[in-house]
């Protein structure tokens, strides 16, 4: 009974952890971004939990340098993750994550980031998350969560026996847990636009689901202090296009239109949960670009490009998401 109301208390704080009573072919991880205000220094750190199909457990800290294109994988042992049950907040064998903290006691990585102005994606009512009324339903193959679309950074990190300051930078904050990464999806998230306080996270995946599959997508442009929503569930259309190193998106609802076109860049490569073991990979980078147009009725009301944009096209996209 108390692991059920500790599901049911996450299941409407998406960014707390899920998997309370969960022993086998099960995953959880969140994705911190940051961005030092040079815009030189570019880091995800990914803390998460892997639960086998024979129920052997470890957790794990994951460390891509999206300038160099490096990815460190760090192992510890499973009952050195301690999620709290009442906030998002991870200790992790000396490391802690949280919605307002980034602290880091890794081999070569060490330092405490605090972030201000964090921005969570709103809730609505039956939709405690990015995933809407899907948060709810139990048989999903990968869930995912929204814990900041955008915030700034205090603070510095000794890495590699350098200090780097990042206050004055971005930073970004989501999660997945379930069982496995969907077999394709293609991932796109960046903050950095020369208009501020706008952001950007758009993910279309293969889901399986009763037996047949759809292709599921939900996207957020926060752009002045509003944010727009386009997702299967809220009825919007879309369109994928894949050319070579480009990838060309459109997501339509009755008022609003969103144009993104994504050139990829150098990448690192990623280990992915499969039956939630860690046993997949997926290329990331944080060097692509961004083109945004945004439309309101018609008119176009706001195009940029963000830039050191995180991007993924994973599995079969060209057969899966296109269409």
């Amino acid at each position: 009974m108390k692991n059920l109301l500790r599901r049911w208390r996450a299941t409407w704080n998406p960014d707390m952890y899920h998997g309370w009573g969960q022993s086998r072919k099960y995953f959880e991880g969140w994705y911190f971004k940051i961005v030092d205000i040079t815009e030189g220094v570019a880091f995800a750190f990914i803390p998460g939990i892997s639960m086998g199909q024979n129920g052997e457990q470890h957790a794990f800290i994951q460390v891509l340098d999206g300038k160099r294109c490096t990815v460190e994988y760090i192992r510890f042992d499973a009952q050195d993750f301690k999620p709290s049950d009442q906030v998002f907040d991870l200790q992790l064998a000396g490391n802690q994550f949280s919605t307002k903290t980034l602290k880091l006691d890794l081999p070569k990585i060490k330092g405490e980031l605090t972030f201000e102005n964090t921005t969570p994606w709103e809730k609505m009512l039956g939709a405690p998350g990015i995933m809407g009324w899907y948060s709810f339903v139990p048989f999903m193959e990968c869930y995912h969560g929204i814990v900041s679309l955008n915030h700034t950074i205090k603070g510095s990190l000794n890495i590699n026996g350098q200090t780097i300051d990042f206050t004055g930078g971005k930073g970004y904050i989501e999660k997945d847990w379930g069982e496995s990464f969907p077999k394709g999806w293609i991932w796109l998230q960046t903050n950095h636009f020369d208009l501020e306080n706008t952001s950007l996270i758009a993910s279309v995946a293969h889901i399986p689901f009763l037996g047949s599959h759809f292709i599921g997508y939900i996207v957020g442009f926060w752009f002045q202090n509003k944010l727009y929503r386009f997702a299967t569930y809220t009825g919007a259309k879309m369109d994928t296009q894949i050319n070579g190193n480009q990838i060309f998106m459109r997501f339509k609802d009755s008022k609003n239109q969103l144009d993104i076109t994504a050139t990829k860049a150098g990448t690192g490569s990623l280990i992915a949960p499969l039956n939630g073991e860690m046993t997949g990979k997926v290329n990331e980078s944080l060097q692509a670009i961004a083109h945004v147009k945004f439309y309101e009725k018609g008119q176009l009301i706001f195009e940029g490009q963000g830039r050191n944009a995180g991007l993924e096209a994973a599995g079969d996209v060209d057969v899966r998401l296109t269409k």
